[in-house]
């Protein structure tokens, strides 16, 4: 729709606090989560989350915000992939 922001223009914003609670705006899409990682896809590219014990606490795709808590240890914006579902990305 004409009305709709492109996601390039999404509000993207990354907030960590003490590396135990990450707050993430502008999330288009959670791709996989579990103890050891989070993969989101944001209006800035992909974003890996790696750590221990995380866990999603709040997951609003309306508003585009997620809270992962746990113990962070790296954040890591992925190299663009080649478009194309998950099997053309590990294989592609």
């Amino acid at each position: 729709m004409a009305n709709e922001p492109k996601a390039a223009e999404l509000p993207h914003r990354l907030t960590l606090d003490g590396r135990s609670r990450l707050t993430v705006t502008g999330v288009l899409e959670v791709e996989s989560f579990d103890e050891e990682s989070v993969a989101l896809v944001t209006a800035r590219g992909a974003l890996l989350v790696r750590g221990q014990g995380l866990h999603l606490q709040m997951l609003s795709l309306d508003g585009g915000e997620v809270r992962v808590d746990g113990t962070v240890d790296s954040i890591v914006y992925e190299a663009d992939a080649p478009t194309g579902g998950f099997f053309a990305r590990l294989f592609g």
